[in-house]
């Protein structure tokens, strides 16, 4: 199911005189360190609001201050121009306090840009008119804006059969106000949005959809269709072929379901070889979890859908990959399974062989996506990777540790620092975490190379267990990075910034960041 799609365009027309639905500017707080003859917690009108300004002849602050407004990050409020502009609407969105000597930074920008033209909902067409530097910070900024309005106008399509009449339709067209719309690099910076934000709506899409709707099969069909489309490599397992090939991780946790597990293999291959590199993803893609033999308690349960975010951000990584075409091969992987109880359900004490040869022993068949990465990690390494990034939501742990924003990354020192580096970047924050030794030595199995989990089920570094165990199948000559995104892959709370309720879209732009770093660096 397809989300209604915003399309996106520059503009270097005075924003007073835009014939649009509405214009938005933003305003900053005033605090009362800021030298200024206004009092403090008056309203500082931001960069780019100039024009209108003057057309309001000095009262525009002044009359959003009587609305409401605060300037605080993120508050829309809207005011009717009764024809001192084009526009009939004036939308200030809030950037906090005014930077010194800067302008806002570009996360700042690309949350108000969301969050007002989701506020804007029902307006067809929106222009942006905010602050956007003109030195070399300026492409960061105009790409935080482009990718904000393009996914805070984002709402998934939904199953509702009657009419909603106090439901508002989506932005369709969004136009940005910059120095110069013919810019070479401006415009580069609006097609990578374009096919970023696009990339982040269609894992936002898969992971909404019903699961009765994408079980294994169908979203196998589902990401390989696309890939086909996008010109990528497209290479599927079967239950048959997994049993063939000994992918006894995916197999095991497939079997109690009536749908059989998938491995979706998307390789990209740049042109003249690129610079020699070579990069994995993986993701996990348990497309309903509830637990197996080890079963979930029901309540919150309806959200395991999203438990697949990990595999739905790898294949719409690779769709962006195919469209930015960037100097280094990209090969996707991602394992796919359900996660069911049945009288053919893998059991707690079952030993599993994994695609490398080594014996796994399963303790709670509630661990099931490190058994599903495994097997897709080690096929990875045995077709060849300089660089490897897995994304998942593997683990609780990873929530009680670092919250519901915040990535947990696990793996190679370096690596980790790079997609810290890249989460800053593109506003998907990611922290690292050790892997301690005292840690694999709790897994320690007695009949079985490791535990899937601590073998006395001491819960103790539950997040740091999923890492330990999915280092046992990195080959020693690959850096490799976890991603633990068990809380920001899904937002079950109330729209904010760029973030509407449901599947979030991370790490996509991080991981497109990182095939970037690697193409320009190695």
């Amino acid at each position: 199911m397809t989300s209604p799609r915003t399309t996106l365009s520059l503009v270097d027309t005075d924003p007073a005189e835009l014939a649009v639905d509405a214009i938005v500017i933003g305003v900053h707080s005033q605090t009362a360190e800021q030298e200024s003859d206004a009092p403090a917690g008056a309203l500082l009108l931001a960069s780019g609001a100039e024009s209108i300004a003057a057309a309001f002849d000095g009262k525009l602050t002044e009359t959003l201050a009587l609305l409401g407004a605060t300037g605080g990050a993120g508050e829309v409020i809207k005011l009717a121009t009764l024809g001192t502009v084009t526009a009939p609407v004036v939308a200030a969105v809030g950037l906090g306090p005014e930077p010194t000597g800067a302008a806002p930074a570009p996360e700042t920008l690309r949350r108000a840009a969301g969050a007002a033209v989701r506020a804007l909902a029902g307006a067809p067409r929106v222009a942006l008119a905010l602050p956007l530097p003109d030195d070399a910070d300026a492409p960061a900024a105009l790409r935080a804006v482009a990718e904000g309005a393009l996914l805070g106008g984002y709402r998934f399509a939904g199953y509702k059969t009657k009419p909603q009449p106090a439901r508002r339709e989506p932005v369709a067209e969004v136009l940005v106000a910059v120095p110069d719309a013919g810019d070479t690099t401006a415009q580069a910076e609006i097609a990578r949005a374009q096919a970023v934000a696009g990339a982040v709506r269609t894992s936002r899409d898969w992971v909404n959809t019903a699961p009765n709707e994408l079980r294994p099969p169908a979203f196998a069909e589902a990401v390989a269709a696309a890939a086909r489309e996008a010109g990528l490599g497209v290479e599927v397992l079967d239950e048959a072929a997994l049993a063939a090939g000994g992918y006894g991780g995916i197999l095991a946790v497939g079997q109690g379901s009536e749908a059989p597990p998938r491995l979706v293999k998307l390789t990209y291959t740049p042109s003249g070889g690129g610079n020699g590199k070579r990069v994995a993803l993986v993701g996990k893609g348990i497309t309903f979890d509830t637990g197996g033999i080890s079963i979930k308690p029901a309540q919150g349960m309806w959200e395991m859908k999203s438990d697949m975010a990990g595999a739905a951000a790898v294949g719409a990584a690779m769709l962006a990959v195919a469209a930015l075409k960037p100097a280094v091969a990209v090969t996707g992987y991602l394992p796919m399974a359900e996660n069911m109880p049945s009288g053919t359900s893998y059991r707690p004490g079952d030993v599993i062989t994994m695609y490398n040869g080594k014996k796994v022993e399963v303790l709670n068949t509630d661990a099931e996506g490190r058994m599903i990465l495994a097997d897709g990690i080690a096929r990875a390494c045995e077709d060849g990777a300089d660089y490897l990034f897995e994304t998942s939501t593997l683990t609780g742990g990873q929530v009680i540790a670092l919250g519901k924003k915040i990535a947990g990354v696990m793996g190679s020192p370096e690596l980790c620092e790079r997609v810290k580096a890249a989460g800053e970047a593109t506003g998907e924050p990611a922290w690292p975490m050790p892997l301690p030794e005292d840690v694999r030595k709790g897994m320690d199995s007695d009949v079985a190379d490791i535990s899937q989990v601590n073998a006395g089920m001491d819960r103790a570094g539950h997040m740091l267990q999923g890492g330990v165990f999915l280092r046992e199948f990195v080959t020693e000559d690959v850096a490799w990075a976890h991603i633990d995104i068990a809380g920001p892959g899904y937002h079950s709370g109330e729209p904010t910034g760029y973030w509407t309720k449901g599947g979030t879209g991370v790490p996509v732009r991080t991981l497109l960041h990182l095939v970037d770093d690697i193409a320009a660096n190695g």
